[in-house]
């Protein structure tokens, strides 16, 4: 398995737990249970959430400038 493989997994992943952490935010929301480590938990998978989306969106381009097919 290739490195893009891998961070495509890595990235469905962690959608799912981004997913669960604000389910678990909005259920302390209701219970009025908030303090600031429940709003923080959704945090630590949305910032490598987006490191793997930002990656996988500069995937493509990178790979026509790295073949040249973008060169004129």
């Amino acid at each position: 398995m290739n490195l893009s493989k891998w961070i495509r997994q890595i990235h469905r992943w962690l959608a799912l737990a981004f997913t669960a952490a604000v389910i678990f935010n909005i259920v302390a929301l209701i219970q009025k249970q908030q303090a600031v480590w429940i709003g923080l938990v959704a945090l630590v998978p949305l910032i490598f959430l987006m490191l793997t989306g930002l990656y996988l969106f500069v995937l493509p381009y990178a790979l026509k400038w790295r073949r040249g097919v973008g060169a004129s």
